[in-house]
């Protein structure tokens, strides 16, 4: 799986998208929807470095637990981040409704390494 790839593409989105706020944006969009944006920036990176952990763990042998956190990383980044951009650049209240269901695959991620990494988790011990 190309988790590193992936993980240093979004870690490049989520600083493009960071300055772009920073500079684009700040004249154009309200406080609140600046920080909407910031968030959405902010956890993109934040889920940056378990992707990097998950490249790690399969390098060293298949790990399924591992293989599933990535992808609940890299869909709970696409929907809950992404939401968040699209929410503050349009405005559009019922894209928020998206967010959560970001929040729990990310949560899940979350799960899924830490079986990966339990040393009880079958498939990686």
């Amino acid at each position: 799986m190309p988790f590193a790839r992936l993980a240093a593409i979004s870690g490049l989105i989520a600083v493009a998208a960071g300055a772009f706020g920073a500079h684009a944006l700040r004249a154009r969009l309200s406080p609140d929807q600046l920080q909407t944006w910031e968030t959405a920036a902010r956890y993109q990176m934040y889920h940056v470095v378990p992707l990097f952990v998950i490249a790690w763990l399969l390098a060293q042998g298949p790990c399924p637990w591992a293989t599933r956190a990535g992808w609940a990383f890299l869909l709970g980044t696409l929907l809950f981040s992404g939401s968040l951009y699209a929410l503050a650049l349009t405005g559009s209240t019922r894209l928020g409704m998206i967010t959560p269901l970001g929040g729990v695959a990310l949560l899940a991620g979350w799960a899924m390494l830490a079986l990966a990494v339990g040393g009880g988790a079958p498939g990686h011990e």
